[in-house]
């Protein structure tokens, strides 16, 4: 079996069944790692470095109820005041069979062999460490969760327009989901600029009035974040000289 790189003697306890924490015990095996659990909250580890896969609130209970040489977490938007260490994979989390190959690790150590231990685990898995401070991890979980969660988000309600139009969510889901795929993938490539297509880039406002006026109709709870969006993106397509957005 494949030992930490922090020593010899190391293995590596996963607390939390949840689906980080399962996924990540099958991430870490199947690297070669000693890997004890998951574990349930309660259970004591063996093992001289413990990784806590459990909810942001309860990080600090479950740190002090474990005796380890090493104890980290894998919250993104937490401190290390309870902790050695933490790394948080930028992937979303659906499942044990995720696969953490290729994506970023936010990664943190209160001390140079912490965060060593760190970086260590998350290259084990296969993922491209990168350190963030505690004093930037709220702007950094923020950016995560603005490029996932509401992503997700943006999709649940371009279902709901969809389906006024008489296409099923199902249906909605299966032909969006390759504008969506290509999208992001011109996005990584170009930059926001240089792939943004549509009526507001090519400054055809009769048209977003159209949809305006149709969100109004449809789906009024949802105009509100329409227009903020399309707000959003003038200034992303159309400057203003001071950087502030173009007004409709």
């Amino acid at each position: 079996m494949t030992r930490l790189s922090i020593s010899t003697q190391s293995r590596l306890a996963i607390v939390g069944r949840g689906r980080v924490g399962t996924a990540l015990v099958r991430a870490f095996a199947a690297a070669g790692l000693e890997v004890e659990g998951p574990l349930a909250r309660g259970e004591q580890p063996s093992a001289d470095v413990v990784l806590l896969c459990v909810p942001d609130a309860d990080i600090d209970a479950a740190a002090a109820a474990v005796a380890a040489r090493f104890v980290g977490h894998v919250s993104g938007a937490t401190p290390l005041d309870a902790v050695d260490f933490s790394l948080h994979p930028l992937q979303t989390v659906t499942g044990p069979q995720t696969n953490f190959a290729g994506c970023g690790c936010a990664i943190a150590g209160s001390t140079p062999g912490a965060l060593e231990l760190a970086r260590s685990l998350a290259l084990a898995a296969r993922m491209e460490p990168f350190e963030i401070d505690d004093s930037a991890r709220a702007a950094y979980h923020a950016s995560a969760s603005i490029a996932s969660n509401f992503v997700v988000t943006l999709e649940w309600m371009a279902e709901r327009v969809a389906s006024s139009a008489g296409i099923d969510p199902e249906e909605a889901r299966r032909m969006l989901a390759p504008l969506v795929r290509q999208t992001v993938d011109n996005w990584a490539t170009l930059g926001p600029a240089a792939s943004l297509t549509g009526p507001i880039a090519r400054g055809d406002e009769e048209t977003v009035e159209r949809q305006r006026l149709a969100i109004e109709e449809v789906a009024p709870d949802l105009l509100p974040v329409f227009d903020a969006l399309a707000n959003a993106t003038r200034s992303l397509a159309h400057p203003a000289p001071d950087g502030s957005a173009v007004a409709a």
